[in-house]
C-alpha cells in the first residue's frame, strides 16, 4: 500500500472498483481463517475478486487462504467474505492488516464475522471445536488506530467494553442449538507470530485469562468497532496450544482440523446469516 494518499482515498479507490465489478451492496462482511475458505464456495451468484486485482488491497502469502473478494448471497442475503487475511507476521503494517475491513465497512456492511484458527489453551477444549469469542487481549504490540485519526471512519477514542456482540453471540448460539451442536464462548489473545507460543507463554497466558491463542483478527475487530460496525467471532479449535499436547505444532495441522470441520462450520454459517439479516432487519 503506497503513502502518497491518504488511507481514506485509497479505501474509497478499493470500493469503487469492487462496485465496478458488482453491483450488490451487502450487508453482512465475513473474514475466512486458517482452513475455513471452503465457505466461500456456498455463496451464490458470486463474484470472486482477487486481492492482487483490488487497488491498494494486501495479498495474502499464506498457504490455505486464497486471496479473493468473494460477493453474492446467502439465502438471498448479500454477503462480501475475505477468502484469506493479510498477517502482521507476512510484514504488512497495522493499517495494511485492517484495510480489507475499512473497505467492507465503506461497502456498507453493518455486521462482520470474523473466523480464525486457534490454539487450544482452556482445560476441555478439543481440536475442531467451534468457540465464540467474548472478548480479547491485544498481545500483537500493535494497534491498527495508532497515529492521526480520521474522524470520516470513527471517533478518535471509542469503547470497547462490548468488541464482541453479546446478542449476535446469543443468536448464533441458538442457531448452533438448533443444528444440534454447542458453541462455547471464550476470551482470544493475540500474539505476532510467526512462530507457536512456547509452553510458558501458555501457561502465562492461561493465567492472564486467554482461553484461545492466534495470530490474527483482533487488529480487524479493533477497526470493525472505529466504524461502527457490530462484530460477530469465531475460533475453530486446530490444535491444542504448546506444552499442552505433547505433539509438536504445525501449520499443516491446523489446516486439516480446518478441512474436517468444514461441514459443521458452514452448516453454521449458512442457517446464522438469515438469521442475522432478519435479526438486524438491515435491508
Amino acid at each position: 500500500m503506497t503513502n502518497d494518499i491518504s488511507l481514506f482515498e485509497q479505501t474509497t479507490a478499493a470500493v469503487s472498483y469492487i462496485r465496478a465489478r458488482s453491483l450488490l451492496l451487502p450487508t453482512i462482511g465475513i473474514v475466512l481463517g486458517s482452513g475455513l475458505g471452503a465457505f466461500a464456495d456456498k455463496i451464490t451468484d458470486a463474484v470472486a475478486i482477487p486481492f492482487a486485482e483490488i487497488p491498494h488491497f494486501p495479498k495474502s502469502t499464506v498457504q490455505g487462504h486464497s486471496g479473493r473478494l468473494v460477493i453474492g448471497a446467502i439465502d438471498g442475503v448479500p454477503v462480501a467474505a475475505m477468502q484469506g487475511r493479510v498477517h502482521a507476521y507476512e510484514g504488512y503494517t497495522p493499517q495494511e492488516v485492517t484495510f480489507p475491513v475499512r473497505v467492507l465497512g465503506l461497502l456498507g456492511i453493518k455486521t462482520l464475522i470474523v473466523t480464525n484458527a486457534a490454539g487450544g489453551i482452556r482445560p476441555g477444549l478439543q481440536q475442531g471445536d467451534l468457540v465464540l469469542l467474548s472478548d480479547h487481549i491485544n498481545f500483537a504490540g500493535r494497534n491498527p488506530l495508532a497515529g492521526l485519526n480520521n474522524d470520516r471512519f470513527g471517533p478518535r477514542f471509542f469503547d470497547m467494553t462490548e468488541a464482541y456482540s453479546k446478542r449476535l453471540r446469543k443468536l448464533a448460539a441458538s442457531v448452533a442449538e438448533s443444528k444440534d451442536f454447542l458453541l462455547s464462548e471464550g476470551v482470544y489473545l493475540c500474539v505476532l507470530g510467526p512462530s507457536f507460543e512456547t509452553p510458558a507463554e501458555i501457561r502465562a497466558f492461561h493465567v492472564l485469562g486467554a482461553d484461545l491463542v492466534g495470530m490474527s483478527t483482533v487488529q480487524e475487530v479493533i477497526v470493525a468497532r472505529h466504524m461502527g460496525i457490530e462484530v460477530l467471532g469465531i475460533s475453530c479449535v486446530t490444535n491444542l496450544a504448546a506444552g499442552i499436547q505433547p505433539e509438536p505444532l504445525s501449520h499443516e495441522e491446523v489446516m486439516e482440523t480446518g478441512r474436517r470441520v468444514a461441514f459443521q462450520f458452514t452448516q453454521l454459517l449458512t442457517a446464522l446469516i438469515p438469521a442475522i439479516q432478519k435479526e438486524t432487519g438491515h435491508a
